[in-house]
């Protein structure tokens, strides 16, 4: 058991910005030893600590990539980011049938499974396990019992880190660190395909040339901005002229509504709650630039190489940006709604320019 330091400490060799020093001064000892130990007696009871290994070797060659703790899609973008790394071998995802959608079209990816059933009819000679969760475990033992496996985050657990950075570093390490830091954080990002499927669907729209993105709604309040309206206004007062493509899940429907309620003879397009995660995706890699605040949308736009202006409340951008990503941030330490939307318009400037 001595492997418990994985559980707050990073498993590679080279720093990245996280928040761990906040996690263990939050979490006893005991409560962090005390999950060590349920996952590493999890491990041990189903008969598969013999079988981690702590290298990804040249005859691995046909991996299956167990995610399942990854808990929304950004998250799943980023915890996977590093699949790159990876190219030349035959990787295999089972994940969840929602994140599954994500990832169908995958250029590194081979096969896709939601299925453990479908999953467990291959012959892999490695799996790779996001963090070892019981529910990951399981799906483990219930795949490929007798298959080596390996772990991206492993015991580590807790902490916020900077998830892009932290799947390139484990990756790096895990493949005996055949890129540099340097290498790696210059060119870590979130990685994203769309179908040639989506993309008809989003061509079918008719959406103009040229146009402004702009993200609505979220999950979390303090992640949620309620100010758009405003800042489309002044946009609108310097570009009467301008294209302004709405988008967002179902939680953003009545604020879309009341924008479109609010400018009726200007050019706003909502396609709010009309289009797959990936079909809006697609509608960002079309736009000229994004509005949005920290969320799924804004790692699909990170994975696209488009410029955004991104909101963030609490993790600080450096925490979920790298730096290859064309940000124009703005940060708080609470709520995004305490950010004017002044600065939004002067970062929005300052992007265009």
């Amino acid at each position: 058991m001595n492997n418990f330091k994985k559980t707050y400490k990073l498993p590679f060799k080279y720093k990245i910005p996280h928040y761990i020093d906040n996690f263990v001064k939050q979490k006893s000892l005991f409560k962090r030893w005390l999950k060590f130990f349920k996952r590493y007696l999890f491990i041990l009871l189903n008969g598969q600590k013999r079988l981690e290994v702590f290298s990804i070797l040249p005859s691995h060659q046909n991996i299956l990539w167990i995610n399942l703790s990854a808990p929304s899609f950004g998250d799943s973008l980023m915890d996977l980011s590093s699949r790159e790394l990876l190219k030349g071998k035959n990787i295999d995802l089972y994940t969840t049938e929602r994140v599954a959608e994500l990832f169908r079209s995958d250029k590194i990816f081979n096969k896709v499974y939601s299925n453990i059933g479908l999953a467990s009819k291959n012959n892999y000679s490695l799996v790779i396990i996001d963090s070892y969760s019981s529910r990951s475990i399981k799906a483990k033992c219930h795949i490929a019992p007798k298959v080596n496996f390996i772990g991206m985050y492993g015991y580590f657990n807790g902490s916020e880190v900077n998830r892009v950075l932290f799947s390139f570093h484990q990756m790096n390490h895990l493949l005996g660190y055949p890129k540099s830091e340097s290498e790696i954080n210059s060119s870590a990002r979130s990685l994203m395909s769309i179908s040639i499927a989506d993309k008809d669907i989003v061509n079918k729209i008719n959406l103009p040339d040229k146009y402004v993105a702009v993200a609505l709604g979220g999950e979390w309040g303090y992640r949620s901005y309620q100010n758009w309206g405003k800042v489309i206004e002044n946009i609108f007062k310097t570009n009467t002229n301008l294209n302004i493509v709405l988008i967002g899940s179902g939680n953003a429907s009545v604020i879309a509504k009341n924008i479109c309620l609010q400018f009726l003879d200007a050019n706003i397009f909502n396609c709010v709650d009309s289009f797959s995660f990936n079909q809006t995706t697609q509608i960002i890699s079309q736009s000229d630039i994004l509005l949005c605040c920290d969320g799924g949308l804004m790692h699909a736009a990170n994975s696209l190489n488009k410029t955004i202006i991104p909101l963030f409340a609490r993790l600080t951008p450096e925490m979920q940006l790298t730096d290859c990503i064309n940000a124009f941030s703005l940060f708080d330490d609470t709520d995004v709604n305490n950010i004017t939307t002044e600065d939004v318009i002067k970062r929005y400037n300052e992007a265009i320019n």
